[in-house]
């Protein structure tokens, strides 16, 4: 028996989706990893504050990432967008405690 006897002629349909770095890069227009890397950190710093994943999966939080990158959801121009009302929320109140101590301390 031979090697070509082993493979089957037709491969299996494999349903399940892979996702690689070359498949981000050509979605983001950019052939540095890097950068790449920076747009995929900045997603799971969001999803670990709290926003929604994008796209359908059950995977870690990076691979999920790069699946938004991949599927065009998460890209440099949108990446601030993505960030939410959770993160405005907060900046509002640090600012809102600035402005009160600031007041507080002009009072006295």
């Amino acid at each position: 028996m031979n090697a070509t006897e082993l493979i089957p002629a037709e491969a299996p349909d494999h349903t399940m989706a892979r996702i690689t770095v070359e498949d981000c890069l050509a979605r983001i227009g950019d052939q540095n990893r890097f950068s790449l890397i920076h747009l995929a950190m900045t997603r799971v710093k969001q999803h670990r504050k709290g926003q929604p994943v994008l796209t359908k999966g059950k995977n870690k939080e990076i691979v999920m990432s790069l699946r938004e990158i991949a599927a065009g959801e998460v890209s440099f121009d949108n990446i601030k967008e993505l960030q939410g009302p959770a993160r405005k929320r907060a900046t509002e109140t640090v600012q809102e405690a600035e402005e009160t101590a600031t007041t507080e301390t002009n009072e006295e």
